[in-house]
């Protein structure tokens, strides 16, 4: 299958590298595989190659379908340029193809013009396609004419169809080394011209620029700087606080491994089903008075299924990610121009809510740059190849908490227009109206702003009446209406998911993301929390759409980010009480002061039966009732005809009282 959102990849390898072993194992998870055999059937006399052929046929997997090209070379490629948008496909390999096309069987034949339609039938291909080379440029010239024109033809197709494909991987002992990532090939630019000494806005105007059009752009620069609010943090420089990171490609995230695909229907793992229930049931038997822990119950349900353990811990390393890219056109109206961008540098500095919060919470703070998305009732906010790029990103800075040991993920955003980009979303995926989820706009003044509420309103209205036509799956509605912030956000969600990662929302933005993931992996919605709707009428809808229950009623509006920050104390003090308190001492818990011994243990009564109760016990009480001159209570048998009867071990009496016989 496609890997972190290329369609064509060509694996290079030398003899006995494990290249086909790597290209098989990227499309293991694929329902259905046509394997292209280029190789012809061995020879007679060629035990060693029919083995070889043998063990290639042996591990592919029954449900793959095998076709042969060997007869006629140029079927390979027709057989790339026919193949559906559904289908995938794994040619095995470009040694086989070239060394049949030098056949002289197959002569006299233009191997340049045959080279340059398999490279157009791959660019053009519209299937998930994997094909296999041999890396034979690394060894000597061949000394004979015939091995001569083989490497030529093979290193001519190799560059051809290399330039074709989405990513291009070397393998060397097994060992994986992608040699081209997914979009545009990074080029060496001069300092003085790089996108990353601008400043900020125009570097993002320029990274999106150059995705758009297919040019090249600047060469990767790393992931945003992890901040520990609270120390002195590092000067920002212009690129780190604006440059083309968004936009770098990923080389190697674990995907490649796994399997996994940023494509509708992913597979992503769920929640523990079973640890959730039994510590919310472990709760009933804590020695806690009262009604417990309330609400906040289902608080250590989630941590105890995301976590996979009945007694879940305290988030002791929690990471904000502050998502910063702004909207253009109505989506912003009543925004301040530059606010966002000071509130970005602010929590870069430890200032401001957020980073305050931050630093008593022991949180890392990461701002991270999204591409600035364009007039959602003009055109598209974000280009098909932005969307998947920042999809790719916003993955990434997921794998990357992961790997730090984060426990928690908090998403925020900060940008201006992203209410307005929700509320589209919103009315896109859930059939909200949008005067109904766009808040009424307060300027910085503190006054209300409803000419500006109208202008949002209208952005969303005009937006939704240009996409009216439009397919509503999730990459179409992130490219139409969510914008940057969005879409990176819906990354970080399924990459949080795919590494068991649970990530508190807080937001607009966040849930607008959660509800696109639903069309890509509706996994990711289980691994979400609320803790606050913040008044929000668009967080509160998109909360009841996903089931997600807000913890809080707080009304809290200190910045996306910053809410979910003032409840976290209070969230750790639950998972650290439900971890640490003993069971009650009546279900045999020991308390702070010990057992109450002024209570008899309890045990089960025995079955009532024949012969008087036992009173040699060491536990047993008289119990305090009739005197002793009173017959033990026995339950009455229903009346009948005749004298009651009593059992053996009893005499009966008649209604005077005499003994009866």
């Amino acid at each position: 299958m496609s890997v972190d959102g290329w369609n064509t990849i060509l694996v290079l390898g030398g003899i006995r590298s494990g290249k086909s072993e790597f290209a098989e194992a990227l499309v293991a998870d694929a329902p259905t595989v046509r394997y292209v055999a280029t190789a012809a059937d061995a020879p007679t006399d060629d035990a060693e190659w029919a083995a070889r052929l043998a063990a290639h046929r042996a591990r592919r997997p029954e449900t793959w379908t095998t076709e042969e090209t060997a007869d006629d070379p140029r079927r390979l490629a027709d057989v790339i340029a026919a193949a559906g948008p559904n289908e995938t496909l794994l040619v095995d390999d470009l040694g086989g193809w070239a060394t049949v096309l030098l056949d002289p069987a197959h002569q006299p034949a233009d191997d340049t013009a045959t080279i340059a339609e398999l490279a157009a039938a791959v660019r053009s291909c519209a299937a998930r396609l994997v094909l296999v080379s041999p890396e034979v440029g690394l060894s000597l010239v061949p000394t004979t004419p015939l091995g001569r024109a083989f490497t030529d033809a093979l290193g001519a197709a190799n560059r051809a169809v290399a330039d074709a494909c989405d990513a291009v991987v070397l393998v060397v002992a097994g060992q994986a080394a992608w040699l081209k990532p997914g979009g545009p090939q990074p080029v060496a630019v001069p300092a003085q011209a790089a996108p990353a000494q601008a400043e900020p806005a125009q570097a993002r105007a320029a990274a999106v620029a150059a995705v758009a059009t297919g040019q090249p752009v600047a060469a990767p620069q790393p992931s945003p700087e992890v901040l520990t609010p609270g120390t002195s943090p590092a000067p920002v420089t212009p690129a780190a606080a604006g440059g083309t990171g968004w936009a770098a490609p990923t080389v190697a995230l674990p995907m490649v491994a796994t399997g996994l695909v940023i494509q509708p229907g992913m597979e992503l793992p769920m929640p523990d089903e079973y640890t959730g229930p039994q510590a919310i049931e472990r709760l009933a038997t804590l020695d806690v008075p009262g009604a417990g822990l309330g609400v906040l119950e289902q608080v250590v349900g989630f941590a105890a299924a995301t976590q996979g353990t009945a007694t879940p811990a305290p988030w002791d390393s929690v990471r904000v990610l502050l998502l910063h890219g702004d909207h253009l056109g109505g989506a912003a109206a009543g925004n301040a121009e530059g606010e966002s961008a000071r509130r970005a540098r602010q929590a870069r500095a430890g200032q401001g809510a957020l980073a305050r919060l931050a630093a008593e919470s022991r949180a890392e703070l990461q701002v991270v740059e999204v591409p600035t998305s364009a007039p959602m009732e003009v055109e598209q906010t974000l280009a098909g190849e932005q969307v998947e790029v920042a999809l790719r990103y916003g993955w990434r800075l997921a794998e990357e908490a992961a790997d730090a040991g984060v426990r928690l993920l908090v998403l925020g955003a900060c940008g201006a227009g992203t209410e307005a980009a929700a509320a589209a979303v919103l009315v896109a995926t859930a059939g909200a109206e949008a005067p109904a989820v766009l808040r009424r706009v307060v300027t910085d003044s503190g006054e209300i702003d409803d000419a500006a509420w109208m202008r949002r309103c209208a952005a969303v209205r005009d937006a939704l009446h240009r996409t009216r036509l439009s397919p509503r799956s999730a990459k179409d509605v992130l490219a139409e209406l969510g914008g940057g912030d969005v879409a990176v956000a819906t990354g970080v969600l399924l990459g949080a998911t795919a590494r068991r990662l649970p990530v508190m929302l807080d937001g607009p933005v966040g849930v607008a993301a959660a509800l696109v993931s639903r069309d890509l992996a509706g996994q990711a919605r289980h691994w979400c929390l609320l803790a606050d709707h913040g008044g929000h009428p668009a967080v509160r809808l998109a909360a009841d759409v996903l089931g997600l229950t807000p913890l809080f009623d707080l009304r809290l509006d200190l910045g996306e980010g910053a809410n979910a920050l003032a409840a976290l104390p209070l969230l750790r003090s639950v998972l650290a009480l439900a971890a640490a308190l003993p069971a009650h001492p009546s279900l045999g818990g020991g308390g702070d002061a010990g057992p109450d011994t002024d209570e008899p243990d309890f045990h089960e009564p025995e079955p009532a039966g024949p012969g008087p109760t036992s009173t040699d016990g060491p536990d047993f009480r008289e119990p305090a009732g009739p005197g002793p001159d009173e017959p033990d209570f026995r339950e009455p048998e229903p009346a009948g005809p005749g004298p009651v009867s009593t059992g053996p071990e009893t005499e009966a009496v008649d209604p005077s009282g005499r003994r009866a016989g």
